[in-house]
């Protein structure tokens, strides 16, 4: 009996001592929303797979809340989450204007390029730029890095920009040599590959830093107190490995940990 109640005893000890209490878990009261877009490696509706499709399964298992999955724009989904009647999306992207009404969990950082067409003649960003016959195509509703948004406004003023619902159609007009560049991260590299994309392009890097990706939540439809609870769920799939394991099934490990392993901190 003094052997349980010694066990009992550090077990209380360890439970209330600080650092090692454990987060509260979301309040699961209903079901919740959550939309993908079709985007590269991110979610592919083709295959019905993907990185955002694994990270979607996993926070509805160790939140224990279900959630309601379904494939949107990404102009809708920015739309539905300003409103609240979406509650979550992936991979997403703040900027001063989404924080008026998204809060983030932040579980990848990545930097843009430039795809360009070889016959373009172009070797920096800011020959593309002068070039007012070149036109450049991008995703509605997309923002990217600092320099490569400055680009988009900039071309946007000009009337050099073509926008598209996704990035299958941006492929097919830059091959037909509608638009000569379109902005590309990591996640897009296999379909240049199988679309044979690579062969008449080349990429040129923006010098910004890596850009964090994360969990979109509806500070309509969510509490400040709710918010906090998925992004610490969000932060332990970080610390124990589990983001970067799942994106070693999509990118080399070098690669997946460069992607997954950044300061999150404010």
């Amino acid at each position: 009996m003094k052997g349980r109640v010694g066990i009992l005893i550090v077990s209380l000890c360890l439970w209330f001592a600080p650092g090692v209490a454990l987060a509260a878990s979301p309040d699961c009261w209903r079901p919740f929303t959550l939309a993908l877009h079709d985007h590269g490696l991110l979610y592919s509706a083709e295959t019905d797979s993907g990185i955002d499709k694994d990270i979607a399964e996993e926070l509805g298992r160790r939140s224990g809340c279900k959630l309601v999955v379904s494939l949107m724009s990404r102009a809708r989904i920015w739309q539905l989450i300003e409103s609240g009647a979406l509650d979550f999306s992936l991979s997403g992207i703040a900027n001063a204007e989404r924080n008026r009404f998204a809060a983030f969990a932040w579980y990848i950082s990545n930097k843009y390029y430039l795809l360009v067409r070889k016959d373009a003649g172009i070797r920096k960003l800011a020959d593309f730029e002068r070039d007012e016959h070149l036109r450049l195509g991008v995703i509605r509703s997309f923002r990217y890095s600092e320099t490569a948004n400055q680009l988009v406004d900039s071309l946007q003023a000009a009337g050099r920009v073509s926008q598209s619902a996704g990035l299958g159609p941006l492929y097919r007009v830059l091959s037909a040599n509608a638009i000569q560049a379109m902005i590309i991260e990591p996640f897009d590299y296999p379909a240049l590959d199988e679309k044979r994309i690579r062969d008449f392009t080349d990429i040129i890097e923006f010098n910004d830093p890596a850009v964090p990706h994360g969990l979109i939540m509806s500070k309509a439809s969510l509490s400040p107190e709710e918010q906090d609870k998925w992004r610490d769920l969000v932060r332990e799939m970080r610390r124990d490995g589990t983001v970067r394991r799942i994106f070693q099934k999509y990118f080399p490990p070098d690669l997946a940990a460069a992607m997954t392993e950044f300061d999150d901190s404010p």
